[in-house]
């Protein structure tokens, strides 16, 4: 069911220069209540937006019509594209966060956000992989939506993708692996031999994901198998062919 929708203007957007919307990123505000949140994405000081913004009841506001850039993405890299902000619409969900409480996100707010994405993929012709956390585009940065997000519930709704089946036994995978399924997935990953920064916060945001019960940026034999299989399916969705060299 589409939310009902009220619009609050941020001035907070700009052009999208002709780019067309591929993505919709997911975030939580990171801020102690609604009232606050909201006034930040009003704040021209701020310099940050959204496209919508969702309250704990349920409740969705708008802040930035979808044919303008919001300003919610900032620095990142999703699947090579490093504008996202140009072609991506952002959703707020209203959760104190890693810093000032971080708690599960109530059921009428993942009703409303399920009734929202349910409407702009359909008006937007995207698939449910084109749903993705703020923390897959900018790992290094952001934790957000963060592993208590539901994210098998949306799959269950088709607005999001599952977990893919999953090999019996997870092959033994070093930082090389490890960082050409991320790769594959969509994750900026470093480009040294070993285990860099870049690649652990990758993983990690992986791990947000996709094994949410353990977080923890290291290349355990569950995350493994996982990798591969997320990796897997990311392939076949794009007919990649480098699976086959991991």
């Amino acid at each position: 069911m589409i939310p009902a929708v009220r619009v609050r203007p941020s001035p907070n957007h700009g052009d999208r220069k002709g780019r067309e919307i591929g993505w919709v990123v997911l975030h939580y505000t990171g801020m102690r209540s609604a009232e606050e949140s909201i006034a930040r994405l009003c704040d021209p000081a701020a310099e940050v937006s959204a496209h919508y913004f969702i309250e704990e009841d349920g409740s969705v506001t708008q802040l930035v019509p979808e044919d303008r850039r919001a300003w919610h993405a900032g620095a990142g890299c999703w699947r090579g594209e490093r504008d996202m902000n140009s072609v991506s619409i952002g959703i707020e969900l209203q959760n104190p966060g890693h810093e000032f409480g971080y708690r599960a996100f109530p059921d009428a707010q993942v009703g409303a956000l399920c009734g929202l994405l349910s409407d702009l993929l359909r008006r937007h012709a995207l698939t449910p992989d084109r749903v993705i956390g703020h923390s897959d585009l900018a790992p290094a940065r952001k934790t957000d939506p963060g592993e208590l997000f539901p994210w098998e519930d949306l799959a269950r709704r088709g607005l999001a993708l599952p977990l893919p089946r999953q090999p019996r036994h997870a092959p033994p995978m070093g930082a090389a692996g490890v960082r050409a399924c991320l790769s594959l997935i969509g994750y900026e990953v470093g480009q040294g031999p070993g285990w860099d920064r870049q690649t652990r916060a990758a993983l990690a945001a992986f791990q947000r994901r996709w094994r949410p019960e353990r977080v923890t940026g290291a290349a355990d034999a569950a995350t493994t198998a996982r990798l591969v299989a997320v990796a897997a399916r990311a392939a076949a969705l794009d007919g990649d062919p480098r699976l086959a060299d991991i």
